[in-house]
């Protein structure tokens, strides 16, 4: 098993159009998208066979891409049909071509072919949910990524105010690792959740609470405050090394004030992010100059399941593999 094998999302639904091509990046894969006379997504490599142009910059008809430079012809399958300088074709040719579906409204890609389908993004489109998308761009690896969404104790610090507030509480969890699959299930949470604590949690009672990472990149949190539910899903795209991209749902159920709320959301959202975008840049440029030396904490230990399993597989190893392991864990916030 490797990173390859698994789906990645490529883009949004509504950003492929049927007339133009669009790049995409996937661990430092140039690949191009573009939709066939069926409208279903078509992902090849980045580059024409002919004197190597970018695909992507060319035209879309009738479901064939053709290139920019010398106007060489492919179909959905990636073979070429059609060459302006010469009669016929000749020979077969074929360019890398990449498995690509189209599911939750959002366009994936898979480098390698594998059995495996793409996450399911919880809650889309179900009766009484809202979501909000959101994409951005961050300076760091996919494993330091996903740690930090999973990551309480960095909220007081990193978001005061706007998410949650420090208060000393006592927290406990459990954390699970399964199957290429780590769940974190916190116990007796009555945290203030910032600035809209009034409107989520204002008896300040327990909160339903579970974090959870999914191999290889995707990290979903649960938040219950009695009848609201809260989901924030982030799907992790390694455009290369150093640089991820991330897709987030901000799915919701909040009764009659669903529509309401979304343009606060939104912002809260984004701002949030924002803020960790910053913090992850600032890890990252110190690990590139003095290496990636984590001293760990008891909490830590759900950053440990999840560097375990991404550890495997980006050493060409099965996760799957690794002992079921169960801790409960005791931190404050």
């Amino acid at each position: 098993m490797n990173q390859k094998q698994f789906w990645y999302i490529a883009c949004e639904s509504y950003q492929l159009k049927n007339d133009k091509p669009l790049p995409a990046r996937i661990m430092d894969e140039w690949v191009v998208l573009f939709r066939d006379k069926s409208g279903n997504p078509v992902a090849m490599q980045d580059r024409c066979l002919h004197r190597s142009a970018r695909l992507s910059t060319g035209r879309v008809d009738d479901g064939h891409i053709s290139c920019p430079y010398h106007g060489w012809k492919y179909n959905s399958q990636g073979e070429v049909t059609s060459i302006p300088s010469e009669t016929e074709v000749g020979r077969k040719r074929c360019a890398v071509k990449y498995n690509a579906i189209e599911k939750d409204d959002y366009i994936y890609v898979q480098l390698q072919e594998h059995v495996i389908e793409p996450f399911p993004m919880p809650s889309y489109k179900h009766k009484g949910y809202t979501t909000i998308r959101l994409q951005n761009v961050f300076e760091n690896t996919v494993t330091n990524c996903v740690e930090n969404f999973l990551d309480i104790p960095h909220t007081t610090y990193v978001h005061p105010t706007i998410f949650r507030n420090a208060s000393r509480q006592k927290m406990g969890a459990v954390v699970e690792r399964r199957k290429g699959h780590v769940k974190v299930t916190y116990l007796e949470e009555k945290s203030d959740f910032g600035i809209f604590s009034w409107f989520l949690n204002p008896k300040k009672e327990s909160v339903g609470h579970t974090d959870e990472f999914f191999m290889p990149n995707v990290s979903t949190v649960n938040y219950f405050f009695g009848k609201k539910h809260f989901i924030i899903t982030s799907q992790s795209v390694p455009v290369d090394a150093k640089t991820t991209k991330v897709y987030t749902d901000l799915t919701y159920n909040y009764g009659m004030w669903n529509w309401i709320s979304r343009p606060i959301i939104r912002w809260q959202g984004q701002a949030i992010i924002d803020q960790d975008i910053v913090i992850l840049k600032n890890q990252s440029e110190t690990i590139r100059k003095y290496g990636q030396h984590f001293q760990n904490s008891p909490c830590d230990i759900i950053h440990t399941y999840i560097e375990s399993i991404r550890g495997e597989i980006e050493n060409d190893r099965d996760p799957l593999t690794l002992s079921e392991k169960t801790e409960r864990i005791e931190f404050w916030v």
